[in-house]
């Protein structure tokens, strides 16, 4: 078993991932984007070269919102059971369960998908920052 973290550093983490999320789910692709290092990784489909850098990401993440133009779905990332594993350089490997759910408008919120996420969160400087996330798709295994 790991070292664990203090329940600051938890909270802290907890607090970066509800404004990342937040602020992809309410379409601030560029504040989301910014959260990944200059030189982070996001693998967003399994099997495909991940976007790196700040930049390419955002344009992953634009490329992937298209599917959404015309239509109002809202999308919600719910995160939970957190797991951080601290490493000698000070960053955090982190692993996350995610629910993406979807709603539209005057239908039931449903289930989109059910995703493991694998993070590196780089703790230096004055704000947490993404070295990589690769995402893992349930369904897909």
């Amino acid at each position: 078993m790991s070292a664990a973290v203090s329940s600051e550093l938890y909270a802290q983490v907890q607090h970066f991932y509800a404004r990342q999320m937040q602020a992809l789910d309410n379409g601030r692709l560029e504040e989301h984007a910014g959260t990944f290092t200059e030189d982070g990784s996001f693998a967003l489909t399994p099997g495909t070269e991940p976007a790196v850098g700040p930049q390419a990401i955002l344009e992953e993440l634009r490329a992937f919102m298209k599917q959404f133009e015309g239509n109002p779905t809202q999308l919600r990332h719910h995160f939970n059971q957190i797991v951080l594993d601290p490493q000698e350089d000070g960053s955090l490997v982190s692993t996350v369960y995610a629910l993406i759910v979807r709603t539209r408008p005057q239908e039931q919120p449903e289930i989109g998908v059910s995703i493991v996420l694998h993070d590196v969160i780089d703790t230096a400087g004055d704000r947490f920052r993404l070295r990589s996330r690769a995402v893992s798709y349930d369904q897909a295994a």
